[in-house]
């Protein structure tokens, strides 16, 4: 019966990639009803990821909405035009800064347009700054202090007192990916360089102007609020830290503040930034956002449904070899990862799991850059957006599966995050 409903989870995870879109999670829903009717009890729904998840959208698209968005990718544009040599550089890492911010990737479709111009302004194929800014955007979910995934790993980890916390997890987090991701871009800009594969086949110069807008009287005030609120939440999350015990007894846990801090953060916006609220389930990011949202509770909802139903064959099965070798943790986390369409949901899925079958939660930490693994298809949004505004042509998915230019990036990046991430670990 196991193998039965294995096969079924991939039937209709097979069916929601081919769909595309919101249809992934309506794939995941059906697959839950599937299993329901050969006798497996549903199991959680993650309605607290969502909702972490949809309190950060609504702030950042209030953001939008009052220019905060055109901001500061007009601040990335900065940087991208003043050390365009450095372009595979600066892209990945003012990606990384920017998605680590707001805790979700879809600012960096903001941002590659503005890799791309100026990747033909100065002659130099976009494709590996594009492929680097995809994986950063992705590993910037795992750094981000107040992203769905790091909320819910350390409440975990510190409601089942394993010495980790929310402290210990962004320490390890932060520098890791950022490390790898500064180790792994200067790598290609040398081999490319030495390769002299990193012309745009001689095509002539093209000066762009600014693709931006003028910035909005309010973008500024949106801007600060938004971090405001984001050092709020991470102040809190540290003073109310179990290790540190500043607040011994706290009236809201870290996850409760972030839901009601990203609430007063929108209603700021609107209120000091003249936003028109009524016009903020339009903008791109939000409607992304929700649809990220419902892509989630299917897949991540077939998955539990699985896991807790068999939890004991996989600890019988599986928890030897995991125990045993980090790294074979680490790869199953990524190749489930890259069907489960979210950080927040693989961390839901995978990580109780694994403390359950007896996981140090160290090794737990270390591998928690695993889960940006969503790269190895070649189906998530911002892959394909990539793919689709690189307009030299240079950018293309090929004949097979895995054979797109963002897979060995994608890979050097997380198993260096994983690497760094087990040194630190160990460290603290």
């Amino acid at each position: 019966m196991v193998m039965v409903q294995f096969f079924i989870v991939l039937i209709f995870l097979y069916i929601g990639m081919r769909v595309g879109g919101i249809g992934v999670g309506f794939a995941g829903g059906a697959g839950v009803l599937v299993l329901g009717i050969l006798g497996a009890k549903p199991g959680n729904m993650p309605m607290l990821v969502i909702v972490f998840i949809m309190v950060v959208i609504i702030a950042i698209s209030a953001m939008q909405e009052a220019g905060g968005i055109d901001y500061l990718v007009r601040l990335t544009e900065r940087l991208l035009r003043r050390y365009p040599r450095l372009l595979v550089v600066t892209a990945p890492i003012s990606t990384w800064l920017l998605t680590m911010m707001a805790s979700t990737g879809q600012v960096s479709f903001a941002c590659m347009p503005v890799i791309v111009g100026v990747a033909k302004e100065n002659n130099i194929k976009p494709t590996r700054a594009l492929a680097l800014s995809v994986s950063a955007s992705l590993l910037g979910i795992v750094a981000s202090p107040i992203s769905a995934a790091v909320i819910f790993f350390s409440g975990i980890l510190e409601k089942n007192n394993h010495g980790w916390g929310y402290i210990e997890l962004i320490s390890v987090s932060i520098p890791a990916t950022f490390f790898a991701l500064l180790f792994a871009s200067f790598f290609y800009l040398c081999w490319d360089r030495f390769k002299q594969q990193d012309q745009l086949n001689n095509q002539p110069y093209i000066k762009e102007e600014s693709i931006h807008q003028e910035v909005l009287p309010g973008a500024r005030r949106a801007v600060l609020i938004f971090i405001i609120g984001l050092v709020v939440v991470l102040v809190y999350a540290i003073v109310a830290s179990p290790k540190l015990g500043i607040i011994s007894h706290p009236v809201m846990n870290s996850g409760q503040v972030r839901i009601g801090v990203m609430m007063g953060v929108a209603l700021l916006i609107v209120a000091c930034c003249r936003v028109n609220v009524h016009k903020i389930s339009s903008t791109s990011v939000f409607k992304t956002g929700m649809t990220s949202c419902i892509c989630i509770l299917g897949v991540a909802w077939l998955g539990s449904t699985f896991m807790d139903n068999n939890q004991q064959w996989l600890q019988a099965m599986v928890s030897g070899y995991l125990l045993h070798s980090p790294w074979l943790l680490a790869l199953v986390i990524m190749l489930v990862s890259c069907f489960l369409y979210s950080q927040a949901a693989s961390t839901q899925i995978l990580f109780p799991a694994a403390l359950s079958m007896g996981v140090a939660p160290g090794i737990l930490v270390a591998c928690f850059p695993a889960t940006a693994s969503l790269f190895i298809l070649p189906n998530y949004p911002t892959l394909l957006a990539a793919v689709e505004l690189d307009d030299t042509g240079s950018t293309h998915l090929g004949n097979k599966i895995i054979d797109h230019p963002f897979l060995l990036p994608g890979l050097i990046t997380t198993l260096l995050s994983i690497a760094f991430a087990f040194a630190l670990s160990l460290l603290i």
